[in-house]
């Protein structure tokens, strides 16, 4: 199918509180320029570089969003246009962020990553470390910032009963954190293996890319 067919298909079936995440990671501006006439604006890449080279090129009502695990002396590069980043994993990257912000005059929003995987490979807080942060005082005042939510990514397996379980866990700390801190109002989780079960599990972002495009290049 074409990515307009697939793009369709995926938008139908979402509900209507769930954000759709295009990822476009890899792929040409003429694939994202397609995705574009159909209507989607927002777009996620993991690579910083590749981001802003389709930043400058292409229309800027897109909303970019920064996926992949993030690096602190890349973030100068993207701070003047990104519109939420994905993956912050630790207090340094927090404060960088916030940092080249201010030089912009921006506040940039941000999801806070949970490591909520049965692996070793992903990124990101685990509970106790994700509670001792939001109530850090240094943490409450950087001022351009803004934390819109949660972040996770479930382990790469076919058991579709630990992903849900991945999920749950990471949706039950979203909601207890949610009635504490009135802004969040985004639990990114689920791609395009897994975005059925993380939207019965709470999700309100999803990011795919493979769905949309067709395999990595």
């Amino acid at each position: 199918m074409s990515i307009k067919q697939n793009l369709t298909t995926i938008v139908q079936s979402l509900p209507d509180w769930v954000t759709l995440v295009a990822v476009s990671k890899t792929k040409p501006i003429a694939d994202i320029e397609q995705a574009y006439e159909e209507g989607q604006r927002i777009f996620g890449e993991n690579r910083v570089q590749e981001m802003t080279d389709k930043w400058h090129a292409l229309p800027k009502d897109i909303e970019w969003h920064m996926i992949g695990h993030l690096q602190r002396n890349k973030v100068k590069y993207m701070a003047e246009y990104v519109t939420l980043i994905h993956g912050v994993d630790s207090p340094r990257l927090l404060k960088e962020i916030n940092k080249q912000a201010k030089k912009h005059q921006r506040t940039i929003s941000c999801l806070l990553q949970v490591h909520i995987a049965e692996e070793d490979t992903k990124f990101g807080f685990d509970e106790r470390e994700l509670l001792e942060l939001v109530d850090n005082e240094e943490f409450k005042a950087y001022e351009h910032i803004k934390i819109k939510g949660l972040m996770g990514m479930a382990t790469f397996t076919d058991d579709k009963e630990q992903i849900r379980r991945e999920f749950k866990s990471l949706s039950l700390l979203y909601k207890q954190l949610k009635n504490k801190y009135h802004d969040f109002n985004i639990l990114s989780m689920g791609m395009s293996g897994d975005y059925d079960i993380a939207i019965e599990e709470g999700s309100t972002m999803v990011r795919i890319g493979s769905s949309i495009f067709g395999s990595r290049n």
